[in-house]
């Protein structure tokens, strides 16, 4: 059998991170997927799915020191359901992901700041100077400073 779970959403809670007796790191978030679709009444809808997400070992402190609420994630590992009932009495479920890969799609402070005007200069400067110097005409003449 395999169970596998691929998740790209936004965090809806800072992470919290705790230590096993062993030593061990172990870092909880929850992360939020959202689908819209159009009804056959033609009226748009957002549906949206929440898993609580369990990171172990090496990548457990960087998840933690990194990751904030709203920032986007990818996210894969294995998923199960747990049900448990509630302080009132009822039975609920939690869909939960143990994480064997976890990847940040933003970078600190992109998730609030985006459509921000004020970032646009920041990002875009770098990307001019990455741009490669055009190229100096083709000439048939040699160049007159050739050492030989």
């Amino acid at each position: 059998m395999y169970n596998k779970i691929t998740l790209i959403g936004n965090l809806g809670s800072d992470p919290e991170i705790r230590y096993m007796p062993s030593g061990d790191a172990c870092t909880t978030f929850s992360v939020a997927t959202n689908r819209r679709y159009k009804t056959r009444e033609g009226e748009n809808r957002d549906d949206t799915q929440w898993y609580r997400v369990e990171v172990w070992g090496a990548q457990a402190e960087p998840c933690n020191q990194y990751l904030e609420k709203g920032r986007l994630v990818y996210v894969e590992g294995s998923h199960s359901n747990r049900e448990w009932q509630g302080q009132d009495g009822v039975m609920r479920t939690s869909s939960e992901v143990r994480a064997q890969v976890v990847k940040f799609l933003s970078s600190n402070g992109q998730a609030e700041a985006e459509g921000e005007q004020d970032r646009a200069p920041a990002q875009s400067a770098p990307a001019q100077a990455e741009k490669p110097a055009a190229a100096a005409p083709v000439s048939d003449d040699p160049p007159d400073d050739l050492p030989w």
